[in-house]
């Protein structure tokens, strides 16, 4: 594993970049604990660290050289300076807590167990709740998000899957998870969703079809939707609708859904029958047209975002996709791939930004893949920061 390899992928994300039943909670961070999120600018912002990496191996101590090889799993440790998580389970949903990046901190979910942990550098994974989910299908825990209000309110909001349907659920601390949006249409497949936050103080949700196509483009139906919701999970202020929750219609198989800090756009990303895709949403408008598709479907999974591009991670593929906008909105070039092969940790699901530098994504190796000792795993990266690269078009 070449240390340029590892010191671009992992750590923090570049310029261009980044930008219901029973629970049991542990002690959330009190807000106070937390570090002051620095304003980036092309020109300034602290800078990139891998977690772990500084003088004397701690980390904000200064930059210091890596090891040139990494050592291989041993259980649960994983040598990698990158991992903030291990020994978890198909991590398809992933929501990261507010900071500088210099110390990353995450709350992820397990698809199958519906369990939400803590993840952080030096740390075993903390159990913060566990939802009741029917993770039979491809369904279970596939979406996590933090409040627009995280810091007063501490609520967290789960997709799920149930016996009888897709929902919603918001969780306070010291108490049960609470439905909040229920009735989604389930199925044998196309059960996964995304969460995430719009950044203008509502929450986004991309939910699959259930197996039938028809119901993407059917209004009366809340799969294979955008969906916009305030904590309460009624429709957002702001909708192309009013009392509506739907903000675009026609997705599949949903793996991502993601907006940029200055909340200008919202992507989402599909898996079709034909191909993977990636949509600019344009509230009240059909995702028709895709911005960019994969016609050798990789397995596209979460996302991040920017006004300046968007990086998609692969749950098939196992690697990152940078892809840089040009000044007329298109993608210009092909994308800049990253994370592959041994340089990479395998397949890659959920995927969350903690600020404009830095995300944290999870892997799925343990469904298909071929986990080490250590998975599942979460992992601060850094994607590519330019074009280039030579992805498919």
């Amino acid at each position: 594993m070449s240390l340029r390899s590892r010191v671009l992928v992992a750590g923090v994300l570049g310029g261009v970049l980044l930008t219901a039943g029973c629970a049991t909670f542990t002690d959330q961070p009190p807000p106070e604990s937390w570090r002051p999120q620095e304003q980036l600018t092309p020109q300034g912002g602290p800078e990139p660290q891998v977690p772990g990496e500084g003088q004397g191996g701690e980390p904000g101590g200064g930059r210091a050289e890596r090891p040139t090889e990494i050592p291989p799993p041993d259980g649960c440790t994983d040598y990698d300076p990158a991992v903030i998580g291990t020994c978890m389970d198909t991590i398809t949903a992933v929501a990261a807590l507010p900071g500088d990046g210099r110390d990353p901190t995450a709350l992820v979910g397990e698809r199958r167990t519906g369990r939400i942990l803590r993840v952080k550098m030096g740390s075993d994974p903390q159990l913060v709740a566990t939802v009741p989910v029917d993770g039979s299908t491809d369904g279970g825990l596939t979406g996590l998000a933090l409040s627009p209000t995280y810091a007063e309110d501490q609520l967290i909001f789960a997709y799920v899957t149930t016996a009888t349907d897709n929902r919603v659920v918001r969780i306070a601390p010291g108490d049960v998870p609470k439905p909040i949006i229920t009735g989604i249409p389930r199925g044998a497949t196309n059960n996964r969703g995304a969460l995430a936050l719009d950044r203008r103080g509502a929450l986004l949700l991309a939910t699959g079809d259930a197996g039938n196509v028809n119901l993407a483009g059917d209004l009366k139906s809340l799969a294979g939707k955008v969906l916009r919701f305030d904590a309460a999970g009624q429709p957002a202020q702001g909708n192309p609708t009013p009392g509506s929750l739907v903000m675009a219609s026609g997705l599949h198989a949903p793996g991502g859904v993601c907006a940029p800090f200055d909340g200008s756009s919202t992507w989402v990303t599909d898996r079709t029958a034909t191909q993977d895709v990636l949509y600019r949403l344009e509230p009240g408008k059909p995702l028709t047209t895709p911005a960019w598709t994969w016609p050798d479907r990789p397995g596209v999974a979460g996302c991040a975002a920017t006004a300046s591009g968007v990086v998609t991670v692969m749950s098939t593929a196992g690697n990152a996709q940078m892809l840089p906008i040009a000044q007329d909105g298109s993608f210009s070039g092909k994308p800049q791939i990253s994370l592959e092969k041994d340089e990479g940790f395998g397949r890659l699901g959920g995927m969350d930004a903690v600020n404009e530098q830095v995300a944290v994504v999870g892997t799925v190796n343990k469904e298909g893949g071929t986990p080490v000792s250590s998975d599942d795993r979460a992992v601060v990266i850094v994607p590519p920061t330019s074009g280039g690269g030579n992805g498919p078009d």
